[in-house]
């Protein structure tokens, strides 16, 4: 029997199955038990595929057994944000509308990948309705509840994937993150979470929500894990017209590297202005930890911020006119206003935050000039209270789910690669650092990902 406890890394499960001290089908047994028995208090599953995950098992043990190389993902189990296509359920996306659709009859390519690492996949998880939430809190299927602490939010729209890994289900899931949808619930659930280059991954068979800022990447509780994940989930594929043409790139073997070389800058102005002084605290200690002393202010920030909001919905109420004409009621509230407000967005606001995005990219690529990481808060505040609707920052009492993203858009609109960090202080709930690269540079935000990972171990 193994040994091997409920959080486990992915390598380790990995290096037990290859060698023989386990199995993948008992790891996807007890993992199954555990979302059968666990997941009712924490809602981060829609969908179990526990006959799937078995035969995917098997095949690993098959595989394992008849000497065969086994993948760097050999038996690890995970899940994906009900986005992504899943041979035989419907890619609900969130919604009760997209629930009656057809089964997919592939899978998202970045499923097959997982599957050709060997992983195995049980089941598909809550999501804010068709990714338009900072919350996790779904209309349709209940809230994602924070495994921290349930009565707070895991952060939105990757509440799900986010939920999974921190209460111990899955150690790697799969998300997305257009505005901040994988750096905001892990802040607010203490994981580790990679959003890279726009174009770095392919997004074929994933359900979109804003083409021109849809990302998808992994969440996991250790950086050696979202690196092993992130490394098999690469390579260019022609389907998605946005996905570079760029080699893989392992970025397992650079994380020991440490900080060594590289020039790091922190995040002032702007990103000071509204945080709380615990986030501010974590953002501290991080620059101390990697030695980065110089303090810049980012010009047109705020404006960078506008523009991605108007982007995001004027692209995304573009995608769902159809089904907000025939079928208004079934959407949530919340999800329909915004998307019929940016419906009424005038085509010349939309060319303007398009415009005004090609000079924010040469503004940005002039600071990594000089800089090669910028560190940056991931979100103003720790994990608020499931049903809070407000939120005071800067003094002001400000609409929570409006404001969960002041400091992750403005970066995810010109589409920089960001590792996801957690700080946190004794039982405190944690903050979130992000840890920002220029363009193909995923490799060193998750070397300072490690520095830093590392110190918070020390620190205790």
């Amino acid at each position: 029997m193994s040994t091997l406890h409920r959080f486990a890394s992915a390598r380790a499960i990995a290096n037990a199955v290859l060698r023989g001290e386990t199995s993948a089908e008992e790891i996807t047994r007890a993992a199954l038990d555990r979302v059968a028995e666990q997941d009712g208090a924490i809602g981060a599953f829609t969908d179990i595929t526990a006959e799937r995950a078995l035969e995917e098992a098997k095949a690993v043990d098959r595989a394992r057994a008849a000497g065969a190389a086994l993948g760097p993902l050999a038996g690890v189990p995970y899940a994906v944000k009900n986005l992504y296509g899943v041979t035989g359920l419907a890619t609900r996306a969130g919604s009760k509308i997209n629930a009656a659709d057809p089964p997919a009859h592939a899978d998202a390519l970045l499923v097959s990948r997982m599957k050709a690492a060997g992983a195995v996949l049980l089941g598909a998880l809550n999501m804010g309705e068709y990714a338009y939430d900072f919350t996790g809190e779904n209309a349709h299927y209940g809230p994602s509840r924070n495994p921290l602490d349930p009565t707070r939010m895991t952060g939105g729209s990757s509440g799900g994937s986010a939920a999974a890994v921190a209460a111990g289900f899955v150690p790697v899931s799969l998300g997305s993150d257009t505005n901040g949808s994988i750096r905001v619930p892990a802040a607010f659930c203490g994981l580790y979470g990679l959003k890279p280059t726009y174009g770095r991954l392919p997004r074929t068979g994933t359900f979109p929500f804003c083409d021109s800022l849809d990302h998808l990447g992994p969440f996991a509780r250790s950086v050696e894990d979202l690196a092993l994940t992130y490394d098999a989930l690469q390579g260019h594929d022609a389907s998605d017209p946005v996905c570079a043409r760029r080699p893989v790139q392992k970025t397992s073997p650079e994380i020991a590297k440490g900080g060594d070389g590289l020039r790091i800058a922190v995040a002032g102005g702007y990103f000071r202005n509204d945080a709380e002084p615990g986030a501010l605290a974590a953002l501290d200690w991080a620059a101390k930890t990697v030695g980065a002393v110089d303090e810049i202010d980012i010009p047109q920030v705020a404006e960078a911020r506008a523009a991605a909001f108007l982007i995001t919905n004027a692209e995304g109420s573009a995608l769902h006119i159809e089904r907000l004409r025939k079928r208004p009621a079934d959407f949530d509230p919340d999800t329909r206003d915004r998307f019929i407000a940016g419906a009424l967005i005038p085509a010349s606001w939309y060319v303007s935050a398009q415009r005004f995005r090609r000079i924010f990219e040469s503004t940005m690529a002039e600071l990594f000039e000089r800089y090669d990481i910028i560190l940056a808060p991931s979100a103003p505040c720790r994990a608020p209270k499931l049903g809070q609707k407000t939120i005071v920052l800067g003094g002001r009492e400000v609409p929570l789910r409006a404001n969960m993203g002041i400091y992750t858009q403005p970066i995810s609109f010109v589409g920089l690669p960001v590792a996801a960090v957690p700080v946190r202080e004794s039982d405190e709930l944690p903050y979130g650092i992000q840890v920002i690269a220029k363009p193909w540079h995923e490799h060193h935000c998750l070397r300072i990902a490690a520095v830093l990972e590392k110190a918070s171990a020390a620190r205790g």
